[in-house]
C-alpha cells in the first residue's frame, strides 16, 4: 500500500511551493531502493524544501532533565537567558542583549487536561486533533501506574543518553491512526519508510537496547500494547510486528535539536557593532560555552527525532550535496544545496558528521554497516576502493579516547556550538534510509 506522490510532498511546508517543481522521486535500484533528484537546476545555498514531521517526539531523559521544549514542534520554551542559567549552573547569569531572544513565552499554552506545555495556540491544537486526545493522560499525569507512565518509565530503564529514539515516536503513530478519521492514509504515509529483514531488525534493535534486547523488546510490547493497542494496526502489536516497527523509528528516526541559547548566539554574530564591542561579545559568549562544558558537558539542546517523507527519500552520500537543518528552532526541516545541483541530479545528505566524513573509507564503512546495514558506493568510496581495509592508528585511538562514536545519537560536532553554521544540524547519525537501502 504505497503512498501517492500527493502525500509524500504533502508534508512540505507550502505544498504547491517550490519543492513540487525542483525535486521528484524515482526508483534507483534494488539496493537503494527510492531517491531524491533535482528537476531544475539549484543553486548553493538554495533551500531545496522544508518540511515538518509525520510525527516528532521530545527524548524522554531530556524532558526528565528539564529540557523544556513544545510537546508538539519541539521548539524551546526557555528564554536564552533561562537557557543560559541552568546549563551553567549559576541563577545569576545575565546576558547582554535580550533583545535578541526570541522565545515569546507569553504565547504558551498547556493542555487544560494533563498540563503539558505548547509554545503556542495553533501547536497544541494541532496536537489535539493528530493523537493528544488519545494520548492525554489527564489528571492521571503523575501516576506512575498509569498505562503510558509505565511504558515511558520501561524505555527510560533500558534507553540510556546518549538517547537516539523514544518509544513515544512510536506511541503518537499509533495515536495518530487511532485519532484518523481517514486511517488508511496514516498507514500508507508510515509504510513509506524502510523495511528490513528479521535479522536486520534484531541488529537494529540490539544496537538500541543492548545484550538484553530480547526481554526487553517483549516487555516493551507488552506495555505498549496495554496503553495504546489498536484493532486496525493489529499487526504492529505483534512480536514481529513489533519489532519491525522499532527497527523503522531505529533507522529512519531524524533527530532535531532546538536551542534558544544558540539562537540568542547566531542573533548576536549577526549584530552591527564597532571592533571592540564585538571583541568583548565574542569573548563573553567563549567564555560562556566553557562555563556550559564544565557545568553540564556537551547536552545542549532539547532533542528528539521525527519521520520526515519527503526526506526519507535521500540517500547517503560521504560527499553529500545537501544537509539537513533546523533554523526555525522547532520541528520544520530545511534541506539546503551544499553545492549547485544539475537536472536529474541526485540529491543526498550524510549520515555521518563532519569528523567521520574525514575518516578511512574502511571507517566510514564500518560505521554505516553498523548502524545502517548497507555499504556505500558513493563517489568518494569509489575513488578510495584500494585503500587497505583497516581502521587507521590515529582513528583507533581516537575512538578509545570517546568511545564508541555516537552514530544513533546527537554527537558533539552535531550540537549548536559557538561556531555552528545553523541551529542545529540534524543529527544525520540516525537520518533516513530509502526503502530497501
Amino acid at each position: 500500500m504505497a503512498a501517492s506522490m500527493c502525500d509524500v510532498f504533502s508534508f512540505c511546508v507550502g505544498v504547491a511551493g517550490p519543492a513540487r517543481v525542483a525535486v521528484e522521486v524515482r526508483f534507483v535500484s534494488s539496493a537503494k531502493g527510492k531517491g531524491l533528484f533535482a528537476t531544475q537546476l539549484i543553486r548553493k545555498g538554495e533551500t531545496i524544501f522544508v518540511e515538518r514531521p509525520l510525527v516528532a517526539a521530545q527524548f524522554l531523559w531530556n524532558a526528565l532533565y528539564r529540557y523544556r521544549a513544545c510537546d508538539h514542534c519541539l521548539r524551546a520554551l526557555e528564554k536564552a537567558e533561562e537557557n543560559a542559567q541552568r546549563l551553567t549552573g549559576n541563577p545569576g547569569q545575565v546576558l547582554p542583549h535580550p533583545e535578541l531572544c526570541t522565545v515569546r513565552q507569553d504565547l504558551h499554552q498547556s493542555c487544560p487536561h494533563c498540563q503539558v506545555t505548547y509554545c503556542s495556540a495553533e501547536c497544541r491544537l494541532a496536537a489535539a486533533e493528530q493523537y493528544h486526545q488519545i494520548l492525554c493522560p489527564g489528571p492521571s499525569q503523575d501516576d506512575p501506574a498509569h498505562p503510558l507512565n509505565k511504558l515511558q518509565e520501561a524505555w527510560r530503564s533500558v534507553h540510556y543518553p546518549p538517547e537516539t529514539a523514544s518509544i513515544m515516536l512510536m506511541a503518537r503513530m499509533v495515536a495518530t491512526v487511532k485519532q484518523a478519521k481517514d486511517k488508511d492514509r496514516w498507514i500508507r504515509l508510515f509504510s513509506q519508510f524502510c523495511n528490513k529483514t528479521a535479522n536486520e531488525e534484531e541488529e537494529i534493535v540490539h544496537k538500541l537496547l543492548g545484550d538484553k534486547f530480547k526481554g526487553q523488546l517483549e516487555l516493551l510490547r507488552r506495555l505498549f500494547t496495554e496503553a495504546l493497542y489498536e484493532e486496525a494496526l493489529s499487526q504492529w502489536f505483534t512480536p514481529d510486528g513489533f519489532r519491525s516497527l522499532f527497527a523503522l523509528v531505529g533507522t529512519n528516526g531524524q533527530g532535531i535539536g532546538t536551542s534558544s541559547l544558540s539562537q540568542w548566539v547566531h542573533a548576536c554574530d549577526a549584530l552591527e557593532l564597532k571592533p571592540q564591542d564585538r571583541e568583548q561579545l565574542d569573548a563573553f559568549i567563549d567564555q560562556l560555552y566553557k562555563d556550559i562544558e564544565a557545568a553540564t558537558g556537551e547536552f545542549l539542546n532539547c532533542e528528539g527525532s521525527g519521520l520526515f517523507v519527503l526526506q526519507s527519500c535521500c540517500n547517503h552520500s560521504c560527499v553529500p550535496n545537501a544537509e539537513t537543518s533546523f533554523p526555525e528552532n522547532n520541528f520544520l526541516l530545511h534541506v539546503t544545496a551544499l553545492e549547485d545541483i544539475k537536472p536529474g541530479e541526485e540529491i543526498c545528505i550524510s549520515y555521518l558528521d563532519c569528523c567521520q566524513r574525514e575518516r578511512s573509507r574502511h571507517s566510514r564503512h564500518k560505521i554505516l554497516r553498523e548502524n545502517y546495514l548497507f555499504v556505500c558506493s558513493c563517489p568518494k568510496c569509489l575513488a578510495e576502493a584500494d585503500e587497505p581495509n583497516m581502521t587507521s592508528e590515529e582513528e583507533e585511538e581516537e575512538e578509545e579516547e570517546e568511545g564508541e562514536p555516537e552514530v544513533l545519537g546527537l554527537s558533539p560536532e552535531q550540537r549548536p556550538g559557538r561556531n555552528s553554521p545553523l541551529l542545529p544540524p540534524a543529527s544525520p547519525h540516525f537520518s533516513t534510509l530509502s526503502a530497501g537501502e
